[in-house]
C-alpha cells in the first residue's frame, strides 16, 4: 500500500483527482469504479473543473458505482444515482449509457446481484476503483462480519452506518436498512484501488486498515493484500499512522 499524506481535504481531493485524471488520459476508455459519500465530493468537483477547462475528456469512459440503497428510485434525492448525477455525471461528457449503478428498485436481490456482478465482468473489469472508508472500516457497504463476502450482494446496514448516514436524510427512520454493494472479491479484482480518507475521526480506523490484522471485522484491512493500492489521506486522518 502506498500512502500519500496531504495538508488538508482540499489537497487530498486534488491529489486523488489527479490520479484518476491520469488514468483517464492514459487510457481514454477506462472503466472507473466510483464511490459516494461526503469524502469524494471534492474529487468530483476537481474532475468536473478539469473537464470544463478542456483538460479531461470522459466521452469514452465507463463508470460502475460501488453500491446503492435498496428501495430508492434513481430520482430520489438520497439515492446514489441522484448523488452521482448531481456531483459528476451532469458536469462531464460521460455518455448516459455508460453510467452504471445497482438497481435499488429491483426487489429480486439474487437476480440484481447476479446482473451487476456479470455486468462488471462484461465490461472487462475495473481499471481503478475509488473507495472511501467507513467509521467501522467498511468499504462499499461491506460491513464488519465473520467472513469476507466475495461478490455483489445485498447487505443489512449496521446501526453505526445508519447513524452515520442519517445526516443525509430528514430523520433516522428514513435511512434505508438495506443496500446492494460490490463484494470484497469484486473490489479486489480492480486493477488499481484508490482509498481516500479525511478527518481526525477516521484516524483510528485508518491505522487498523493499514497496520492492523487482516480480518473481516475490519473489512478495509483486506486491502493490505491487493498489489496496487494508493491511500490518499489528509494530515488529520493520517494522525495515528506515525505512531503505528
Amino acid at each position: 500500500m502506498r500512502l500519500i499524506v496531504t495538508d488538508d481535504y482540499s489537497n487530498m481531493s486534488r491529489k486523488a483527482a489527479g490520479l484518476i485524471a491520469s488514468q483517464v488520459i492514459l487510457k481514454p476508455n477506462s472503466v472507473l469504479g466510483l464511490a459516494t459519500g461526503s469524502t469524494p465530493i471534492g474529487i468530483y468537483e476537481q474532475l468536473s473543473a478539469w473537464h470544463q477547462s478542456g483538460e479531461l475528456d470522459f466521452s469514452q469512459i465507463t463508470t460502475v458505482n460501488l453500491d446503492e440503497y435498496c428501495g430508492l428510485a434513481p430520482d430520489n434525492e438520497q439515492s446514489y444515482h441522484y448523488f452521482m448525477t448531481e456531483h459528476l455525471f451532469s458536469k462531464v461528457n460521460l455518455p448516459k449509457g455508460r453510467q452504471f449503478l445497482p438497481d435499488g428498485m429491483n426487489l429480486d436481490a439474487d437476480r440484481e446481484c447476479e446482473r451487476y456482478q456479470n455486468l462488471i465482468g462484461l465490461l472487462g473489469g475495473i481499471d481503478i476503483q475509488l473507495l472511501g472508508l467507513g467509521h467501522n472500516g467498511h468499504i462499499g457497504f461491506n460491513e464488519p462480519s465473520d467472513a469476507f463476502v466475495k461478490d455483489v450482494h445485498q447487505v443489512e446496514l449496521t446501526e453505526k452506518t445508519i447513524e452515520a448516514n442519517k445526516r443525509f436524510f430528514d430523520s433516522i427512520e428514513d435511512v434505508p436498512r438495506k443496500a446492494y454493494t460490490m463484494g470484497i472479491g469484486t473490489i479486489f479484482q480492480a486493477k488499481k484501488i484508490l482509498l481516500v480518507v479525511s478527518g481526525a475521526e477516521k484516524a483510528g480506523i485508518l491505522r487498523q486498515v493499514m497496520c492492523g490484522p487482516i480480518w473481516p471485522q475490519v473489512p478495509g484491512s483486506i486491502l493490505q493484500l491487493h498489489p496496487d493500492v494508493t491511500v490518499v489521506a489528509d494530515q488529520e486522518a493520517a494522525g495515528e499512522l506515525e505512531r503505528a
